[in-house]
């Protein structure tokens, strides 16, 4: 339900009804503050509007933050979904793209570097997303002893939470460019310090006038970004109320003792 109310597709289409219902009642003002917002919306449709959002998302994983060569601090995976419920752990083939390509970067680097794989993600089926990804490191020679699943956590929240405690502070956290500002976020938010590594970019730079030109592959990537730029507000307002909770515990502690 929520990629509906965040799709470009229906902010036009409620654009478009309200034009037809008060068009002739606008003032000039009006109408050109309405067509400005129908050219963004539109500009969303095409490669051009969807990549440059996407490129704005990216730019929120700092440079100075990833991982460097040598850092063998535990590796973090947030899996990418299922495509449905998978009949077994072997059941790779319910595996979304995204998760195949994570897993893929994330084995990468373990490879390079060594250290623990913790796999996190449970999802509504009874066999998890976090033991079926699991079982794909095993098939591309990641180390039984190695790997390690997170099989309660439906969001990237609750797998940060999940695994405070568990964990050290100082964590490789791995997922997509797009994906990793929100996941910070919420890691921080859990008392991580991770470092970041992107399994893979959503960016594609224009290279023709096509890239003007809507497309249903551009819609699809402007939700994701969108998405991402909501749950970051989203969980940016969770870790700023979790602090102000931290702070007022231990002050209502002292007032207790006093």
């Amino acid at each position: 339900m929520i990629y509906y109310l965040l799709s470009p597709l229906t902010w036009a289409l409620l654009l478009a009804g309200l034009a037809a219902l008060c068009w002739r009642r606008m003032r000039t003002p009006w109408r050109i503050g309405f067509g400005i917002c129908a050219l963004v919306v539109l500009l969303l449709f095409t490669p051009l509007g969807a990549n440059q959002l996407v490129r704005l998302v990216e730019s929120g994983m700092a440079r100075g933050m990833r991982c460097e060569t040598g850092d063998r601090s535990p590796i973090v995976l947030l899996s990418g979904g299922l495509e449905g419920a998978p009949r077994a752990a072997h059941d790779y083939a319910e595996l979304t793209p995204e998760s195949w390509v994570r897993l893929r970067g994330a084995v990468d680097l373990w490879q390079h570097g060594g250290g623990e794989l913790v796999i996190a993600g449970g999802g509504p089926f009874a066999v998890k997303e976090s033991e079926v990804l699991a079982g794909l490191a095993r098939s591309w020679n990641v180390a039984v002893d190695d790997i390690r699943v997170e099989r309660q956590s439906t969001t990237t929240w609750e797998s940060a939470m999940a695994l405070r405690g568990s964990l050290p502070a100082r964590i490789r956290l791995a997922s997509s460019a797009l994906h990793l500002p929100r996941a910070l976020t919420a890691f921080h938010a859990a008392g991580f310090s991770p470092c970041l590594h992107s399994t893979d970019s959503a960016y594609l730079p224009p290279r023709s006038i096509g890239a003007l030109v809507p497309q249903s592959s551009a819609l699809v990537k402007s939700e994701s970004a969108i998405y991402e730029v909501v749950g970051g507000l989203v969980y940016r307002f969770r870790a700023w109320r979790a602090a102000g909770q931290s702070v007022a515990a231990p002050s209502r502690r002292s007032a207790e003792g006093s």
